[in-house]
């Protein structure tokens, strides 16, 4: 059994170190006994008011005979002039091709499996208790949604493999249409409790109905707990994604309508001491396609069971009430203007409830990740990108785990053990991506084929290894954006009024709005947090209407301007590439591999740093200039076109400029760290 130390002082009092929730190792009890008795024992778990779960083919049957769905058959058979019985037969095949066959067998041989293959990858699999029995007395009292993190394929089945261990109600889960392809594990997926759907579906209102119908008689009946991705998607860099709302909606519906009394979310945080596709996803990020997901494409990965990924920790968070969270924010009386059945569109203010429960609940996911110490040295090495004395490296972990807990982080760090031991030991896990030689520490350069000349291959292979400990940097960042952002807006404000430095700051703070989970709406809220934080650790001091920079803050603040230097610098690009391009109608599609190519020059040139070649970013980086309203999409026929504003790119890049902290990096404070 371990438990691990979090600082979760509420804003505005004294800091007090808290015991978190107990963890326990489900893997140790799988070490010393069968797993196949631990397929084949008794499962008999709680449900929702001890209903006994109806079969999948009486769930298609009461989907596909609901109010609902025969009111939107009719209008599409109005609107295309097709039978009733034949629309009513294609809704039916729809419901066929996402519809899940849970059985239990195939449970079983999954547990089976998966006790095999997680002993094989990970030392240890912890779980925190307390949120288990949390989750278990959630699925007696109403419906739950689970809402795990998603940073790799393995997080759906470890979430099924859990809920089995502790004889707790089996989820069903939202997953994407690409695995249907895939010959017998498609179906063995169904059969674990999968349900497919498309990544798009266009105007195609049957297919809507039909899917949102069959999530809420689920929802309804009790049926199961339904588990979806908030993020849609694997994050490839290792920060949180904007979150997509769309199943978020359809799972509240039936709370705004009153066909339930409640609906209890319950964010999962998902945590990976080494993620077994980061090389994949730096490759993706660097414009090499993702592999098309295949069984042989699976069993050409049984490599990856003789590497060591070390632990990973699952915390499952508090429910949260849809009805709580509702009271005296959505007036429900609305819903009672029209018959049930009939679809409406969500309201403007139910909308934005929606959003911002989407952001709250990612936010809980962030704040329940548990970080290894390797996080702290990725971090450290990406600022020092020729290297670091191991000595240095160890000092500097060990100031950067202090400011850490400062914060708040949920650090796993071994207290018993000396600091160099555990960096010794993180570095011995990551060798794929560092080397030590010589008393120094290093980033290892991959070999990347297909580059168009031996100076470009460097230049990738640099990059993937950069991106892929960015990965791990990243994890990081939502306990540091905000107190970043305000050291870089007291930089750039060159003021110490408190209105400019958050002036500055809420600029910033719009710009990054799609590269980090900032909640809208809470600009001064955050503010103030991390103002706090800052004053907690010493950095700063608010003198009435001042905020000023402490004599001992100057170390952290560097560091903090030096995080989001990759951002800055990335964000610039973009706008210089939109300046000197000489195509008045930019292919959106075209975008990425442009900017890219052009990146590479940069870098090669020694003027850019190689985090900008991350196709996130670039994308990141568009989707603010289009916010803004620098850069407009305009759609003709099946092609968008980009309208740059140049004037309005360009002063937001000299904008962005005059914040570039590049003089400001680590080896400033590296000294000052050596001086003290």
């Amino acid at each position: 059994m371990l438990f691990l130390l979090r600082d979760c002082s509420p804003l505005g009092r004294d800091p007090v170190l808290k015991k978190r929730d107990d963890f326990e190792d489900v893997l140790e009890e799988r070490r010393n006994s069968s797993d196949l008795r631990y397929a084949l024992r008794c499962y008999t778990p709680a449900l929702y008011k001890g209903l006994v779960p109806c079969k999948a083919s009486m769930l298609k049957s009461i989907v596909l005979q609901s109010d609902s769905l025969q009111y939107v058959v009719g209008q599409v058979s109005a609107e295309c002039g097709e039978s009733r019985e034949a629309v009513q037969e294609e809704a039916a095949l729809l419901l066929e091709e996402m519809a899940h066959r849970l059985q239990l067998g195939t449970i079983r041989f999954f547990a089976f499996t998966l006790s095999k293959a997680f002993k094989a990858l990970f030392r240890g699999v912890c779980v925190n208790e307390e949120g288990i029995q949390r989750l278990q007395q959630a699925i007696q009292e109403h419906p739950v949604v689970l809402l795990p993190s998603h940073r790799s394929y393995m997080d759906f089945l470890m979430m099924s493999y859990i809920l089995y261990t502790y004889d707790l109600a089996l989820p069903v889960i939202a997953a994407g249409m690409d695995f249907i392809s895939m010959k017998f594990v498609g179906e063995m997926l169904r059969m674990s409790g999968a349900f497919f759907i498309r990544r798009s579906f266009g105007g195609d209102k049957l297919y809507w109905a039909v899917f949102s119908e069959y999530v809420k008689t689920m929802l309804r009946n009790g049926y199961a707990p339904i588990e979806f991705f908030l993020e849609g998607t694997r994050s490839r860099t290792g920060k949180s994604l904007t979150p997509k709302t769309g199943l978020l909606n359809i799972v509240m519906e039936p709370f705004f309508k009153g066909e339930v009394f409640d609906v209890n979310l319950v964010p999962v945080s998902i945590s990976y001491e080494r993620i077994l596709e980061e090389s994949l996803y730096a490759r993706e990020l660097l414009g090499v396609p993702k592999p098309k997901e295949s069984t042989s494409g699976l069993l050409k990965a049984r490599r990856i069971l003789s590497e060591d990924y070390g632990s990973m920790h699952v915390y499952f968070g508090h429910p949260v009430s849809i009805r709580s969270l509702a009271q005296g924010h959505i007036s429900r009386s609305q819903h009672n203007l029209l018959p049930r059945h009939i679809p409406q569109k969500p309201t403007a203010d139910t909308q934005a409830f929606v959003n911002d429960t989407a952001f709250r609940l990612v936010r809980l996911q962030e704040e329940n990740m548990v970080l290894k110490p390797w996080v702290l040295l990725a971090t450290l090495l990406l600022q020092n990108p020729d290297g670091m004395d191991l000595s240095t490296l160890t000092e500097q972990a060990d100031w950067l785990r202090r400011l850490a807990l400062a914060f708040g982080a949920f650090l796993d760090w071994p207290d018993h053990e000396p600091c160099s031991k555990v960096i010794s030991s993180s570095l011995a896990l990551h060798k794929n991506l560092v080397c030590v030689s010589g008393g120094r520490v290093r980033l290892v350069v991959e070999e990347l084929p297909g580059a168009e000349s031996a100076t470009e291959e460097a230049g990738f292979n640099r990059a993937v290894s950069v991106l892929s400990c960015a990965s791990y940097r990243n994890q990081i960042l939502h306990l540091f954006v905000r107190p970043a952002l305000i050291a870089v807006a007291m930089q750039t404000a060159n003021c110490s009024r408190k209105d400019e430095v958050f002036n500055c700051f809420n600029f910033l703070r719009n710009v990054f709005s799609n590269e980090f989970i900032l909640c809208p709406g809470a600009a001064v809220q955050d503010f103030e947090e991390a103002c706090y934080l800052l004053g907690k650790c010493g950095a700063v001091q608010e003198l009435q209407q001042d905020l000023v920079m402490s004599q001992s803050g100057q170390t952290t603040l560097a560091f903090l301007c030096s995080v989001l230097d990759p951002f800055l610098q990335g964000y610039q690009v973009v706008c210089r590439y939109l300046c000197e391009e000489l195509e008045e109608n930019l292919l959106e599609n075209k975008f990425v591999p442009a900017v890219r190519s052009f990146t590479l020059q940069l870098i090669l040139s020694g003027t850019c740093c190689y985090e900008a070649l991350s196709s996130d970013l670039q994308k990141n980086a568009l989707a603010a200039l289009i916010r803004l309203k620098a850069v407009r999409r305009v759609k003709a026929g099946d092609q968008v076109t980009l309208k740059v504003n140049k004037i309005a790119v360009n002063s937001l890049e000299d904008t962005l400029g005059k914040t570039n902290v590049q003089h400001i990096n680590i080896y400033l404070y590296s000294s000052l760290l050596n001086n003290k």
